[in-house]
């Protein structure tokens, strides 16, 4: 259940960034907080949950790494954000880091 549990929570930890990045907007300013609150929150939760079968630093590594190449692809699709082969690469890196910690838990 802990690895259900953490795969939400990097899901989750998607929203709180694009949340932010929304609250740029001066007309969107509080209700993107209110997002990037409600997302952080949910996040937390949903890690700490995971955390009662999972080693901290590997929950951790796993929760940040789907929260960075979500959010990574959420910026090329809605917001413009480059893509470049670096790019490409560091975030190639960070999925086969997360898929490698789950192969050696």
């Amino acid at each position: 259940m802990g690895w259900l549990y953490l795969c939400f929570a990097g899901l989750l930890e998607i929203g709180w960034p694009v949340g932010l990045k929304m609250a740029q907007d001066p007309a969107n300013r509080w209700t993107g907080i209110g997002i990037a609150l409600a997302f952080l929150c949910g996040s937390g939760v949903l890690l700490w949950l995971a955390q009662r079968d999972i080693p901290l630093g590997t929950a951790y590594a796993v929760w940040t790494g789907i929260g960075g190449a979500g959010t990574f692809l959420v910026g090329l699709l809605f917001y413009g954000d480059a893509l470049t082969v670096a790019r490409s690469l560091g975030v190639l890196l960070i999925v086969s880091g997360v898929i490698t910690l789950k192969l050696a838990h």
